[in-house]
């Protein structure tokens, strides 16, 4: 039976271990130059709503590296773009391709796309979830903090697509985040009675430094994301006093370590000292983009 990645939790978490664990070999291997051809001569279809570098580069390299093929889809220049329904894409696509990979603004999209296509489909991106970025991020963890457990996470600035990954991460894996926004901006309520359902230890606040406060991992994100172009100005009073920097940064314990998913607006949510400083795994984390779903593909796909 074919199985999807759409939302993190879905997956149980003795999968996700399983997926860090592919992760790790598979980035030693390629690290040693071994070929990992696990996915000869299979074919991704990524269909793009929205514009990325990361998304598109990671998993098209991904895919050559798994012996396989990925096919550039954007949605401007398909009959997507003319109000195909996304059902018979999900249909014919299948019959072409062996996993397929699309960016866009609904969930629902997502989810009516898996629930047609024969061939599994991996989220690569909705308003609602970002669930690749977030392998990547907690893998980068693993790889600087030894594991997950025990660890307090906060997260500071919009509660957009990439909290509301933190917040299923949480449930699902079992350490404890901390989340603080503005009011007004903060995660899905749905996605947070369902965590909490689930019993994961979340907690909200306005304030920056009370979430900061002894954690060993600290994230942000920009805090207009793509489509909320117009909303910039309003959004950057909104967000003034989160941003990321030095006073956050000494406020987490001494060996914190600093994520963000990427473009970062330097000067915005984070500061140009921080994003540079060396507790911060930015560009560790960006780079295991192309190792986390490079496994998520092999276990797929494979």
């Amino acid at each position: 039976m074919k199985k999807d990645f759409l939302c993190l939790s879905d997956w149980s978490k003795a999968d996700l271990d399983q997926l860090f664990a592919l992760t790790g070999d598979l980035k030693a291997r390629q690290k040693r130059g071994e070929p990992h051809r696990l996915l000869e001569g299979k074919t991704l279809a990524m269909i793009f709503e929205k514009n990325s570098t990361r998304t598109r580069v990671s998993f098209e390299v991904g895919m050559h590296q798994l012996g396989g093929h990925a096919l550039f889809l954007h949605s401007g220049t398909t009959q997507m773009g003319r109000g195909e329904p996304v059902r018979d894409t999900g249909r014919v696509m299948a019959r072409y391709c062996d996993g397929i990979m699309i960016r866009t603004y609904s969930q629902q999209a997502v989810e009516e796309l898996a629930k047609w296509s024969d061939a599994p489909v991996i989220n690569g991106l909705t308003d609602l979830y970002h669930p690749c970025q977030l392998m990547a991020d907690i893998f980068t963890v693993i790889e600087h903090k030894g594991g997950y457990r025990g660890l307090t996470f906060a997260w500071i600035g919009d509660g957009n697509n990439m909290a509301n990954s933190w917040i299923n991460a949480a449930a699902v894996l079992g350490f404890r985040l901390r989340i603080a926004t503005p009011e007004g901006y903060r995660p899905d309520s749905d996605v947070v009675a369902r965590a909490e359902q689930l019993g994961a230890d979340l907690s909200f606040t306005s304030d920056p430094l009370e979430a900061a406060d002894g954690a060993d991992v600290l994230s942000t994100d920009v805090w207009a994301s793509m489509g909320q172009e117009e909303e910039a100005e309003k959004r950057r009073r909104a967000f003034a006093g989160f941003q990321l920097d030095r006073r956050v940064l000494d406020a987490a314990a001494k060996d914190a370590i600093v994520l963000h998913c990427l473009p970062a607006h330097r000067g915005e949510e984070i500061s140009d000292e921080v994003i540079e400083s060396p507790q911060s795994v930015v560009f560790d984390e960006a780079e295991n983009r192309l190792h986390a779903q490079k496994a998520i593909m092999a276990t797929l796909m494979g």
